[in-house]
C-alpha cells in the first residue's frame, strides 16, 4: 500500500515570558495554555491567574487586614444599628437640652401663679393648663426636668465612682479588705430604701438637691461594689493579667491599663440602669415631702401637689406624672441596649 503522508506538525502556541512552572511551562497570561511535562496543556482560569500574581493582604489584596476591632467598637457598632438605643438616645438627649436650656420651650415662670386661673384646663399658650395653685403646668413640667435629670446623673456618677472604687480594690487585693467590705455591704443591702430616706431625710431643713443625691449615694454604693469586685475578680484570672504580673508591672499600672478597660463595662451597664431608679427614687422622696422642697420645680412635688386635684383637675397631675415615666423608661431602654452591646454572651 503506498504510505499515508504525515501531516503536518502544528507549531505550539509562543509563551510570553514569566516565571516557569513547577511541570515547566511559564506562568501564562489570562486565558493562555501552558504546556505541561506530560506533553498536553492545561487551562488557567483568569482569576486564579490574577490571584497568584496578587501580593498578601487584605481581602482585596490591596492593603494590610483591617486590625481587630476591640470590644468597644463593637458595641458602638452594634447600638447604632439597635432602635431602641436610637429611639432612648434621643429622648435622653432632648431631656439634656431642656434641662441645660428649658426657656428654649418655654417661656413663661415656673414660680408665677395666679390663684384666679386655678385648675383650668388647657388655654392658647398654655397647653397642659394649671395645677391648683394657679401655676402653669407646662412651664413646671419643662423646667422639672432640670432637678430630675441633674439629681439622676450626680448620684449615678457618685455611686457609680464610690462603688467602683471599693469594690474594684477589694476584688484585686481580697483577703480581710475584702471580707470587711462584703460584710458592710451585706448590712447596706438590710436597709430599705424608701425607709432609710424617710428617716435620714426628715431631719434635713435644705431645700436644695444636695441631701438627696448624698443619701441616694450612700445607699446606693454597695450594689455597683458588688458588681465591680466581681468583675475585677474575673478580669484579674486572664492570661495578660498574668503576664503583666510576670513581667514586673506594679498593682496601680495593672489595675490602670489591664483590668478596669476590661472590668468596667458591667458596671456602666448597671449605672446607665439605674440612672432611671434614682430619678424615681427622688419623686418618691418629694412625693412623700422629705426629698426635695418648694420652691425646687420637681416632677415629685408637682405630682404631690396635683394628688388632692385628681378628681377636678387630672391634668395637672398626669403631665408631670407621663414626663417622668417617659424619662425612666428612656433610660431603662438606654441601659438595656448597652447591655446587649456589652454582653458577649449575647452576640
Amino acid at each position: 500500500m503506498p504510505e499515508q503522508p504525515t501531516p503536518p506538525e502544528r507549531p505550539l502556541p509562543s509563551m510570553p515570558p514569566g516565571p516557569h512552572l513547577s511541570g515547566g511551562g511559564r506562568a501564562p497570561e489570562d486565558g493562555a495554555i501552558a504546556a505541561t511535562g506530560m506533553g498536553g496543556a492545561m487551562d488557567l482560569a483568569t482569576q486564579e491567574a490574577d490571584s497568584l500574581r496578587k501580593p498578601l493582604g487584605g481581602p482585596d489584596g490591596t492593603g494590610p487586614q483591617d486590625k481587630p476591632r476591640s470590644l468597644w467598637s463593637d458595641a458602638w457598632r452594634d447600638l447604632r444599628r439597635n432602635p431602641v438605643f436610637i429611639i432612648s438616645g434621643l429622648v435622653i438627649l432632648f431631656l439634656i437640652v431642656i434641662s441645660l436650656w428649658p426657656s428654649a420651650i418655654a417661656s413663661g415662670n415656673p414660680l408665677k401663679c395666679d390663684l384666679a386661673k386655678s385648675q383650668e384646663g388647657s388655654q392658647p399658650g398654655h397647653p397642659f393648663g394649671y395645677n391648683g395653685q394657679g401655676c402653669d403646668v407646662y412651664t413646671r413640667t419643662v423646667y422639672g426636668a432640670r432637678v430630675s435629670v441633674t439629681v439622676g446623673v450626680c448620684a449615678t456618677l457618685g455611686v457609680a465612682i464610690l462603688g467602683s472604687v471599693l469594690g474594684g480594690l477589694a476584688g484585686f487585693f481580697g483577703g480581710a479588705w475584702d471580707a470587711v467590705l462584703s460584710r458592710i455591704t451585706d448590712i447596706f443591702f438590710a436597709i430599705p430604701v424608701v425607709l432609710g430616706g424617710l428617716v435620714l431625710l426628715s431631719v434635713v431643713t435644705s431645700s436644695t438637691i444636695w441631701p438627696v443625691i448624698g443619701f441616694m449615694v450612700l445607699l446606693g454604693w454597695p450594689q455597683i461594689s458588688r458588681i465591680a469586685r466581681g468583675s475585677v475578680i474575673t478580669t484579674k484570672q486572664n492570661d495578660y493579667v498574668q503576664a503583666a504580673r510576670a513581667l514586673g508591672a506594679s498593682n496601680s499600672r495593672m489595675l490602670l491599663r489591664h483590668i478596669t478597660p476590661n472590668a468596667i463595662a458591667p458596671v456602666i451597664v448597671v449605672a446607665t440602669i439605674a440612672l432611671g431608679t434614682y430619678i424615681s427614687l427622688e419623686a418618691t422622696l418629694s412625693f412623700l415631702g422629705v426629698g426635695l422642697k418648694p420652691p425646687t420645680v420637681s416632677w415629685g412635688i408637682d405630682i404631690s401637689s396635683a394628688s388632692q386635684y385628681i378628681r377636678t383637675a387630672p391634668h395637672a397631675l398626669l403631665w408631670p406624672a407621663g414626663a417622668l415615666a417617659v424619662t425612666v423608661l428612656a433610660f431603662i431602654m438606654l441601659g438595656d441596649a448597652v447591655r446587649d452591646a456589652l454582653d458577649p454572651k449575647l452576640r
